[in-house]
C-alpha cells in the first residue's frame, strides 16, 4: 500500500488504537456476564467508558498528528496530550470535574479587583491549544496546495506558505484567548514586564525570522543553490554545501560529507556568502605550478593545456588557458585556468584530476617541479669574532 495515499494514515491510526480496542472487546463480554449473573456492574460500566474514551482520544490525536505532518510539534507530544485529554474526560465521567473546577477557580493568581484564577489559566491554555491545532492544520493544508503550484517560483511558494502559517497560528492564538474569556486587562503590568523581557531575549529570534522573509523576497538564497561561507572570493570550498530547505529561523545547508548545518538566517544577511549558482553556475578554477629555470616554459604551457583537454567537466567554450605568471626565487610560476559549469558536483575533485595529469605529463616530458631550498650556514664563535675584528681594522 502506498504511504502517500489516504488509506495509510487510517491504517496507521488503527494499529495505534488496536491495544485499546482489544481491551474494550475483553471488557464487553465481562460486562455482559456480570449483568446476566445480577452482579454489580457500576465499576465495569465506568471502566468501559474510560477505555472507550481512551481509544477515541488516542486515535484522534494520532490522526491529527499525521495530518499536521512528520515535523509537527505534536509528534513529540502525542502521548502527553492524549493523557491530558483523557484525564479531563475521566474526571467528567467520574463526577470529579465540578469539584476540581471549583478548587482551581478558588486559587487567585492576581489578588485585587480583577480575578485571574488558576482555572482560568488552564482553561485558556486548553482553548488556545485547540485553536492553534485547528489553524495549524489549515496552514499545513494551504502549504501543500501552494507548494504544488509549479507555475510559481519556489522561493515565492515558500514565502507564501511561511507567511500564511505564522498569520494563521497568530490568529488562532488571538481567537483562543478571546474564546477562553481571559481578561487581558488584569494582566497589563505582568504582560508589560514579560513583553520587555521577551523583547530583549527574543531579539535574535525575531531578527532571524525577519531575515528569513527578506531572503525569500529578494531570492538571493534559494533551495538548490550552492553556497560557501568564506571571507574571500575564488575557488576555495571551505563550508561548501547545498541549500536544502529554507525555514523560518534558519537555512538547512548540506555539505559533501552528508552533514546538514543549520545556519541562522541573520548570518546570511549580515555576512558575506558566496552563491556559486546565483546567476551563472560557471566558475573558473586556477591551478598554480612551479617549473625549473632549466626547462622550456613554452613546452610547459602547452602541457598545461593538454592536461585539461580530456577532462569531461572542463568547458571548451571558454576554453582552458595557461599563463606564465612570475619569476620566483627558485623557479618560474605558471598557472592553468579553466571553467566548469557544475560546481555542485565538486570542485576539488576536478583540481585533483588535473593536478595528477599535470604531474604525469611533466614527468614524461622531463620537466621538473623545483622544491624550495634554503641554505643555512653555521659559523663557529671564533670565526665570527675574527671576521668582526677584520671589519673593524678595515674601517680604521
Amino acid at each position: 500500500m502506498p504511504r502517500d495515499g489516504w488509506q495509510w494514515p487510517l491504517l496507521e491510526t488503527g494499529v495505534v488504537g488496536a491495544p485499546y480496542l482489544v481491551a474494550l472487546l475483553l471488557l464487553l463480554p465481562l460486562r455482559g456476564a456480570a449483568g446476566s449473573l445480577d452482579l454489580p456492574t457500576a465499576v465495569l460500566d465506568i471502566a468501559l467508558q474510560l477505555v472507550a474514551a481512551l481509544l477515541l482520544v488516542r486515535m484522534g490525536v494520532h490522526l491529527l498528528a499525521i495530518l499536521l505532518g512528520e515535523k509537527s510539534w505534536l509528534r513529540g507530544w502525542e502521548n502527553r496530550l492524549t493523557l491530558a485529554i483523557w484525564l479531563a474526560i475521566g474526571f467528567h465521567l467520574l463526577g470529579w470535574f465540578g469539584k476540581l473546577e471549583s478548587s482551581l477557580d478558588s486559587i487567585d493568581l492576581l489578588p485585587g479587583k480583577a480575578t485571574f484564577s488558576l482555572w482560568a489559566v488552564m482553561r485558556g491554555v486548553v482553548v488556545v491549544t485547540g485553536f492553534v491545532l485547528i489553524t495549524s492544520l489549515i496552514a499545513r493544508t494551504l502549504e501543500r496546495r501552494v507548494m504544488a503550484m509549479d507555475a510559481v517560483a519556489l522561493s515565492t511558494r515558500i514565502g507564501i506558505s511561511k507567511f500564511a502559517h505564522f498569520l494563521l497560528v497568530g490568529l488562532g492564538i488571538l481567537l483562543g484567548i478571546n474564546a477562553a474569556g481571559v481578561d487581558l486587562t488584569a494582566l497589563t503590568v505582568l504582560t508589560g514586564a514579560i513583553g520587555v523581557g521577551l523583547g530583549f531575549g527574543l531579539q535574535a529570534i525575531a531578527s532571524n525570522f525577519v531575515s528569513g522573509f527578506v531572503l525569500l523576497m529578494d531570492k538571493s538564497i534559494k533551495p538548490g543553490d550552492v553556497i560557501s561561507f568564506t571571507q574571500h572570493t575564488g575557488t576555495s570550498t571551505e563550508n561548501f554545501g547545498w541549500v536544502q530547505e529554507l525555514r523560518g529561523r534558519y537555512v538547512v545547508v548540506r555539505d559533501r560529507d552528508g552533514v546538514e548545518t543549520l545556519v541562522p538566517n541573520q548570518n546570511l544577511i549580515t555576512n558575506s556568502v558566496i552563491n556559486w549558482s546565483y546567476s551563472d553556475q560557471r566558475v573558473r578554477l586556477r591551478l598554480p605550478v612551479m617549473i625549473s629555470y632549466d626547462d622550456d616554459p613554452e613546452r610547459a604551457l602547452e602541457l598545461l593545456i593538454e592536461a585539461t583537454a580530456t577532462h569531461p567537466r572542463i568547458l571548451r567554450d571558454p576554453g582552458p588557458v595557461s599563463r606564465l605568471m612570475s619569476f620566483e626565487d627558485y623557479g618560474m610560476k605558471l598557472e592553468a585556468r579553466f571553467w566548469i559549469r557544475d560546481p555542485m558536483n565538486g570542485v576539488n575533485n576536478v583540481r585533483s584530476d588535473v593536478n595528477r595529469r599535470i604531474w604525469k605529463l611533466f614527468r614524461d616530458n622531463g620537466i621538473k617541479i623545483p622544491v624550495s631550498q634554503h641554505e643555512v650556514r653555521v659559523l663557529e664563535p671564533g670565526a665570527m669574532m675574527t671576521r668582526s675584528s677584520r671589519s673593524d681594522s678595515d674601517a680604521d
